[in-house]
């Protein structure tokens, strides 16, 4: 049983070279995984949107890729997210933890609760699981891995940027960075009970932040460092057997 799982975002598509593939049939369609051999423990690695990055942010089956995790055995999962920076304490190069949302998401299948089995709710004031936070904090610090802080994590339907207009809003309402895929995935990881963690890469400064926009080369160099620093980051999460059973995240659905 895999019981540890990380969902690569933009520019980050695999561990390493190693490991195999996995197809995993769920009632929401097929989803491809890779099982990598880190230390004495398997990982389950998912690319968020494929290894050649052909899935657009609206085209994701999310409800797919979180059921196929379940499904394989994964309790924990461990997220990258390529994201803009509202906030200028947090520039192009950080790395921030998520710790809430605000959806502006329009067209997704966003529940596993359609009705099928009932009525039910999940409780997402807490959306991301204390323990990874914690976790992601306290090996960061032993690691020399700088985490910049907590952010609230605008989610926008994409695939176009955002409006100048729009990120002026955003800030006025408290959001920290914008992306395009972090929800429903963490909404869906908590539907199932699942321990769901996210780390955002900052790529570059939101419309209308600065003057001057990053280069795309200036991009690309920054994802690489950010993959590898979480890669190292995650990998040493899982292997520390503390932040098992430590959180309540199996206990937020209500059922009418």
């Amino acid at each position: 049983m895999v019981e540890n799982a990380i969902i690569g975002g933009t520019g980050v598509y695999r561990l390493d070279d190693d490991g195999w593939g996995q197809d995993v049939q769920t009632p929401y369609g097929t989803v491809r995984l890779y099982i990598q051999r880190t230390g004495r423990q398997d990982i389950a690695f998912l690319p968020r949107h494929g290894r050649g990055h052909s899935v657009p942010p609206h085209r994701i089956n999310f409800r797919a890729n979180i059921k196929a995790l379940e499904q394989l055995g994964v309790k924990r999962i461990l997220a990258t997210a390529a994201v803009g920076s509202l906030n200028h304490g947090y520039p192009p190069g950080s790395l921030v933890m998520l710790d809430q949302f605000i959806d502006f998401t329009k067209n997704r299948d966003s529940t596993f609760f359609d009705g099928e089995d009932g009525v039910a709710h999940v409780d997402m004031a807490m959306p991301y699981c204390p323990a990874l936070i914690n976790a992601l904090e306290k090996k960061g610090r032993e690691t020399g891995v700088d985490i910049k802080g907590k952010g609230t994590y605008i989610c926008v339907e994409g695939p176009r940027f955002e409006t100048r207009a729009e990120i002026k809003y955003f800030r006025m309402i408290g959001g920290d960075v914008v992306g395009m895929t972090n929800v429903p995935e963490v909404v869906l990881a908590r539907e199932l009970g699942l321990c769901y963690g996210a780390v955002g890469i900052v790529t570059n400064w939101c419309n209308g932040m600065v003057e001057e926009p990053i280069s795309h080369h200036e991009i690309l160099e920054i994802m690489k460092s950010g993959r590898d620093r979480l890669m190292r980051l995650f990998t040493g999460i899982f292997s520390n057997n503390e932040i098992k059973n430590k959180c309540s995240c199996r206990d937020g659905i209500i059922r009418l």
